[in-house]
């Protein structure tokens, strides 16, 4: 058979590892990003922290808060804030859906990861989750825990 062609396009930039353990994740969406141009070139060499950062709907709008993009070295005349607020592209259906989740169920909305999609487009995959507790995450560590486990012992027994 043959194999699935790989995207050349598709690269992750940064990926928030924290997030899964720190929040029960609800659902996610990919949106897109308002950038400038040295922002995009600093993202093409890899030099982004989304760990610390969180979105939020304010004024009908949809921001990202405290992502970190290096500044990029050949565009010091005209370089962007390392970590500026940056408005979030998302159809109003799902803003408002968004909104509710926030200002009713008392959800946060978490970054997940930043990539380059299939085009070559800076996508953010964001998610609404509710924070854990610390019994929770012990709880959700111990059931990773056992299926390794579980995993070890089904290979050695076959």
């Amino acid at each position: 058979m043959a194999k699935k062609e790989q995207n050349k396009n598709y690269k992750v930039i940064a990926e928030n590892r924290r997030a899964r353990y720190d929040y029960a994740i609800e659902d996610d969406l990919e949106c897109g990003i308002i950038l400038m141009g040295s922002e995009v070139k600093s993202l093409r060499t890899g030099q982004s922290n989304i760990a610390e950062s969180y979105a939020s709907v304010e004024n009908g709008e949809l921001w990202l808060t405290n992502a970190y993009i290096a500044p990029y070295d050949a565009g010091r005349t005209f370089g962007h804030e390392e970590r500026r607020r940056r408005k979030l592209l998302v159809k109003q259906k799902e803003l408002v859906r968004l909104w509710n989740a926030t200002q009713r169920e008392g959800m946060t909305i978490v970054p997940l990861v930043m990539y380059f999609n299939d085009r070559g487009l800076v996508k953010l995959k964001i998610a609404t989750g509710k924070g854990k507790k610390n019994h929770d995450k012990r709880a959700t560590e111990a059931k990773r825990d056992w299926g390794r486990q579980k995993q070890r012992l089904l290979r050695s027994n076959v």
